[in-house]
């Protein structure tokens, strides 16, 4: 389980995945939807497959994101420079890999794996319960140089690690763990050491990342409302799976204190990403599909106040994330998708009305 979840909750019906080859020219951009008036110089980086979670460096020059694609039958870690070039493989071409993170000085990253444990991709849930994440105790966190060498293991438990993002400082990691019996946040210094909780009502909490200038983390949170919820939560916990309900917002400052509820929102809300400016969060929810399969990026205030829809593609959109000047965006979408499956990484130039 980790942030493309709902990507794969989104396509579940669609037909088998067609994969693109690595380092593939990017196809020609699909023209933007008018309404996009947040988006300019709209520019499509990968063409074909499924790709997803890329992130900035802080220099806004260099992405890592995950992909898809032969020899791989699992999510691999590339890097590519910011307009699509040189699509490198880091990871070891093992096991299943999630959430990179450039460390600030550009050298090193961080991401989640499976690989320790087990070369094979991880099996798929079992849906018999309707649909769940599962909780993978093989996920890890470690850590490697920008090229993908000398890999250094961050978390050894045996229990899920994983949803990782780096301080702007370089000093702290924020992720999610298992390790106390609840899915809750957690902080350790970049090195693994030091590692404490942030967090600690009952409920999944996750997909962290800081604020540009590190005051603050923005995370999405499933929390159960009723007995009857709290329950079932912790039923599946114990069978290695959860089944997030209401997703919703939160934010906090970087030490775990003065928790706030961002968004009360229907359907579900993730991915939430903080815009330099400390006033504005972006985010992906489908809380305009009633059917739950349409996911857009939305902008709202960090009181909650102000929510307004960014993107207006049909299908998918998400992951957002902007560069530490303000000035760009990217996330992953499923627009001009030459297949059922198909999500690729865009970036645009933000317009700050």
């Amino acid at each position: 389980m980790n942030r493309r979840a709902f990507l794969r909750a989104a396509l579940a019906a669609a037909a088998a995945l067609a994969l693109g080859r690595p380092g593939a020219a990017a196809a020609a951009t699909p023209a933007p939807d008018p309404r996009e008036k947040r988006l300019a110089n709209l520019r499509q980086l990968t063409a074909g497959g499924q790709n997803a979670e890329a992130y900035w460096d802080a220099g806004g020059t260099r992405l890592i994101f995950q992909s898809t694609r032969p020899p791989h039958d699992c999510d691999q870690m590339f890097t590519m420079r910011a307009d699509g070039g040189e699509q490198r493989l880091l990871s070891s071409g093992t096991g299943r890999t999630t959430c990179g993170f450039f460390f600030p000085d550009g050298r090193r990253v961080i991401y989640a794996t499976t690989h320790l444990a087990a070369p094979a991709c991880p099996p798929p849930p079992d849906r018999s319960q309707g649909y769940v994440w599962p909780l993978y105790s093989t996920w890890d966190i470690v850590a490697a140089d920008a090229d993908g060498k000398n890999v250094t293991r961050l978390t050894d438990n045996d229990t899920y690690d994983a949803e990782c993002a780096i301080s702007p400082d370089g000093r702290s990691i924020v992720f999610t763990s298992l390790r106390d019996g609840d899915l809750d946040l957690y902080l350790m210094d970049a090195d693994g050491r030091n590692v404490r909780r942030l967090t600690s009502e009952p409920g999944y909490d996750g997909g962290p990342f800081f604020s540009w200038d590190g005051r603050f983390i923005v995370f999405r949170a499933s929390r159960p409302e009723t007995r009857e919820e709290l329950d079932d939560y912790r039923a599946l916990l114990k069978q290695g799976l959860v089944r997030p309900r209401r997703l919703d917002i939160y934010m906090m400052k970087a030490d775990g204190t003065a928790l706030t509820r961002v968004t009360r929102l229907a359907g579900a809300n993730f991915a939430p990403f903080m815009h330099p400016n400390g006033r504005q969060i972006i985010f992906s929810s489908n809380l305009h599909d009633a059917s739950g399969r349409s996911f857009a990026l939305y902008l709202v205030n960090v009181d909650g106040s102000g929510l307004e829809r960014v993107t207006w593609a049909d299908g998918f959109a998400s992951f957002p994330m902007f560069t530490r000047d303000g000035k760009r965006l990217v996330f992953c979408g499923s627009r001009g998708a030459t297949t059922p499956r198909g999500l690729d990484v865009f970036t645009a130039d933000w317009e700050a009305f």
